[in-house]
């Protein structure tokens, strides 16, 4: 403990601060005297300018925050919290008693008496803040925040690392003490049974005299029987071993220790006691025998008291391979539900990037893509309304008019081939739109790696036999110009063609 600090007050003269209790990185705990109660307080001041991040304002803030809303007996009981020069104070009712952290610094330890109580305490406490909506869990169970009072009770203190909210988007802080956190604190995820770690952390540090990470270890857990010894009793080993379990799946949800009574410890010695005289008489009643038939023979290994352990000991094994055939059962099925789901979700996750990836246009277009596309429909739009105009409207009619003075046969055919022109022209840039949208990728690129036959290829003037096989993807592209069924304009054509003939052949 520091040395006592000079006297000051607080809030307006109410609280006069006559020593420290304790101190820490972000903050310490005062000792004062509440003048208008007329009691002793412990005044916690944070320190909002030497915060490392504004995380530790706001836990020290949800400490005040959930502090107000509990009501428990081995609780501290809130008073007030407030802001003053440029600090953040919480007044609580003092709870007087030594902290276990003193206790193990002058090498006390505590009988399995003192260890059932506190488990007792520590299990009422637990069941009072996960019972919350949603559950209160405190994230930094030590010795140094557990107080034991002059009764005999214990009193759990420093809601700094406290949370009380559910986060199921992630992102919660790593909080706690080395050591005394559990294996799944590392990660972030913080959950009832992480207490009740702690809590057997705690009982096993003060048994022990030793840090938890000082302790024996088998794998990831603490050897719980191996850091007690043999001499330690055996409700306490099951039970510390059981809350020490470092998957928090097969970990208890509360406090598990309970000491059995002193009926059931007279009960179980009358049991041995009575069993230990019938093996005797069984024994004396044999050799009796024996002697009487005037030679010694050894019991027979199948009589009634050998059968009924037999059994007993069967029923055990078959009792415990039970559970472990359930137990690998159950985490197998657990590890293949987990993976089919991993597997469907990459699934998604593959698809949704394909889908990102094409709308972004990965390919070639970069992350100005939607502007680049639209740009070049845009061209692609005007050029097919102009290569209507051109093709379709103006040439033809011009031609057509051009032909009449000059009743030219040829400018009339000239003026067809120009619409079917512009037709084909008109085909090409719908389809070149649609491929830039992306609507024709899977339809242009069919059958590819197939040969093409050497004839399909146009405009090559080498022979067959001479040119290099092509393939589908590797051809250039080709438009195919369809011809124009005739219409009505056309059949009027052909009969001003047809009459011009006649005249020519009458002159």
């Amino acid at each position: 403990m520091s040395d006592p600090a000079p006297v000051w007050t607080l809030r307006g003269g109410r609280y006069a601060i006559v020593g420290v209790l304790g101190a820490g990185s972000q903050a310490e705990t005062l000792d004062a005297v509440d003048k208008q109660g007329g009691c002793a307080v412990a005044i916690k001041r944070f320190q909002v300018r030497g915060a490392k991040s504004w995380k530790d304002v706001e836990l020290a803030e949800r400490e005040a925050r959930v502090l107000s809303t509990l009501s428990h007996p081995n609780l501290p009981v809130y008073v007030e919290h407030f802001e003053e020069d440029g600090a953040l104070y919480l007044v609580m009712g003092k709870i007087e008693g030594e902290t276990l952290a003193s206790l193990r610094k002058r090498q006390a330890m505590l009988s399995n008496a003192d260890v059932a109580r506190f488990l007792a305490d520590a299990d009422g406490v637990l069941a009072y803040l996960h019972s919350r909506v949603p559950p209160i869990i405190h994230r930094d169970i030590k010795p140094g925040n557990v107080i034991r009072r002059a009764d005999g009770s214990y009193a759990f203190v420093d809601f700094g690392s406290v949370r009380d909210q559910l986060k199921p988007e992630g992102g919660s802080t790593v909080v706690g003490t080395f050591g005394y956190m559990a294996p799944e604190q590392f990660q972030g995820r913080a959950l009832p049974g992480s207490d009740v770690y702690a809590v057997a952390a705690t009982a096993l540090s003060l048994v022990t005299g030793r840090e938890p990470e000082d302790l024996p270890h088998r794998g990831l857990a603490i050897d719980v029987p191996a850091a007690l010894g043999r001499a330690a009793e055996p409700w306490l080993v099951r039970a510390l071993s059981a809350m020490l379990e470092p998957d928090p799946d097969k970990r208890p949800t509360h406090v598990t220790a309970r000491p059995p009574t002193q009926r059931a410890r007279d009960r179980a010695e009358r049991e041995t006691a009575r069993e230990r005289d019938e093996r005797r008489r069984r024994r004396a009643e044999s050799e009796s025998e024996s002697a009487s038939a005037g030679e010694w023979q050894r019991p027979e290994p199948w009589d009634l008291y050998a059968l009924r352990e037999q059994g007993r000991e069967t029923r055990q094994h078959l009792k415990a391979e039970a559970r472990r055939f359930r137990r690998e059962l159950k985490e197998q099925i657990r590890d293949e539900t987990r993976r089919a789901r991993r597997q469907a979700m990459n699934a998604m996750d593959a698809r949704r990037h394909g889908r990102e990836r094409w709308q972004r246009h990965e390919h070639g277009f970069g992350p100005a893509a939607p502007l680049l596309i639209s740009l070049v429909v845009l061209a692609l739009s005007v050029a097919r309304v102009a290569t209507w105009a051109l093709f379709r409207l103006f040439l033809p009619i011009f031609l057509t008019i051009l032909s009449v003075p000059l009743f030219s046969q040829r400018l009339r055919r000239a003026a067809w081939r120009c619409r079917e022109v512009g037709l084909a022209g008109d085909r090409g840039l719908v389809h070149a739109i649609e491929a830039v949208r992306g609507r024709t990728l899977g339809r242009d690129i069919e059958a590819e790696g197939e040969a093409v036959p050497d004839d399909e290829v146009e405009g090559d003037a080498e022979p067959a036999s001479e040119r290099p096989r092509q393939t589908r993807a590797s051809a250039a592209p080709r438009v195919r110009v369809e011809p124009l069924e005739p219409d009505a304009d056309s059949e009027l054509l052909d009969e001003d063609e047809d009459e011009d003939a006649r005249r020519r052949q009458q002159r």
